[in-house]
């Protein structure tokens, strides 16, 4: 009624009989389309499920509580946002303990799919997506608590290979913020920190990427930007060993784990120049499926006594894949993110890896692991640490509890 209503428009009162028969076939069509559109929205063939059944990864949740915080042993989400703040001079032990207890609110709401309590934008929080918030504790809020951390609670030593930049390293308290969706992360994100506001201010964030949901199968292993398979000697969750290598068992730490976050520059310009022998080599796999290059599937077991014809390691010495293993057999579980960012100067790219991973002892675990490959290691030469922090994971909490409690000398 509309369109004929406008086309009838004239400098002069009434209708003529052309604007009368346009208009009438103006809505002829527009009949004859609804009518189809209507046929084609209500047919329904037997394969074709209705859009009410089809179901919707949006509206998917991780439970919050538990013994164990989520978003560690979880299945990795798309998007992943990592906020360190700093906590202000006036926020005190109960400060801090308000603090944790409105971020714990906040979070528990926002990850089952509803508005934080002052939520001025709650229909933004109605797709949660998988959506989970990880709270990490630096050094300074362990002892803004009055608390003692555990020994590896500390800037990480210093390493050769480290070039490190104070906008991507350490702070007080970590937020990892991760979801499917990642206008759900943003959302998340602004409203735990406008709620931080008044205890503390932001030192550094970092955004990182997989793949989107539904590209690869579930339990794929991700590919950072240099094409190769990243995580594939993980622990599997759910696991005894996953526990062992994850999970702290004792103190206010119980249930807990140890925190790594390192922001590792890939110097991409240059390794494009390399053959895709020399990327494997490097790596220690084949770049089609993550193989050890003494092995056909990803997940075969690396033959590092193996030999060449002319007796040269079938997977070198500097080998990445050699170097992080080592011979202690000591295991940490990763869960790296991809960054890519504006590109400066004649680069091609600024891009890179948001390396997280979590262990029960930082420094029996992951510094000896990382010492090695600091000091022989050919990825070395693509890749510069350019960031670090080291964060304490408490444990989950219950219901009407709050991440941290422990730390009081609250309820598990």
């Amino acid at each position: 009624m509309r369109a004929r209503t406008e086309g009838a428009r004239s400098d002069r009162p009434g209708s003529t009989r052309r604007q009368f028969l346009l208009g009438g076939a103006v809505v002829g069509v527009g009949a004859a389309a609804a009518i189809g559109v209507d046929h084609a929205l209500n047919r329904q063939d037997a394969d074709t499920p209705t859009l009410a059944s089809t179901p919707m990864n949006g509206e998917e949740t991780v439970p919050f509580f538990g013994a164990h915080q989520a978003g560690i042993d979880t299945a990795a989400q798309a998007h992943g946002l990592f906020l360190a703040l700093d906590l202000v001079d006036s926020t005190d032990r109960e400060g801090l303990r308000r603090l944790l207890r409105i971020l714990t609110d906040d979070a528990a709401r926002l990850t089952q799919g509803r508005g934080a309590l002052a939520d001025s934008e709650p229909e933004l929080a109605l797709s949660p997506a998988r959506l989970t918030v990880t709270f990490g504790f630096g050094p300074g809020l362990v002892a803004r608590a009055e608390g003692v951390g555990p020994s590896w609670l500390a800037p990480l030593p210093a390493f050769s290979i480290d070039r490190l930049q104070p906008e991507f390293s350490d702070g007080d308290l970590l937020l990892q913020i991760a979801a499917d969706d990642p206008l759900t992360v943003s959302h998340a994100a602004r409203m735990l920190l406008k709620d931080a506001r008044s205890f503390a201010s932001l030192r550094w964030s970092q955004q990182g990427f997989r793949r989107a949901y539904g590209t690869e199968r579930p339990g794929t292993t991700m590919r950072n930007l240099f094409g190769q398979v990243d995580g594939t000697a993980n622990p599997q969750p759910g696991t005894a060993e996953f526990d062992e290598v994850v999970w702290v068992g004792e103190g206010w730490m119980a249930g807990g784990t140890g925190m790594v976050v390192r922001r590792i520059r890939m110097d991409l310009d240059t390794w494009d120049r390399l053959d895709r022998g020399g990327r494997e080599a490097s790596v220690g796999r084949t770049l089609a499926n993550g193989a050890p290059l003494t092995g056909t599937d990803e997940f075969d077991e690396p033959d590092l006594a193996a030999t060449t014809a002319v007796g040269f390691p079938v997977i070198p010495q500097f080998a990445h894949l050699r170097r992080a293993r080592g011979d202690d057999g000591v295991k940490i579980f990763r869960r790296a993110y991809n960054y890519d960012e504006r590109p400066t100067g004649a680069s091609v790219s600024e891009s890179g890896l948001i390396f997280v991973s979590f262990q029960a002892d930082v420094a029996h675990q992951f510094t000896p692991m990382q010492q090695r490959l600091a000091d022989l290691d050919l990825l070395n030469e693509w890749t510069t640490p350019i960031g670090s922090a080291v964060f304490a994971v408490p444990p989950g909490c219950r219901e009407g509890g709050f991440i941290g409690e422990t730390l009081w000398g609250g309820a598990p």
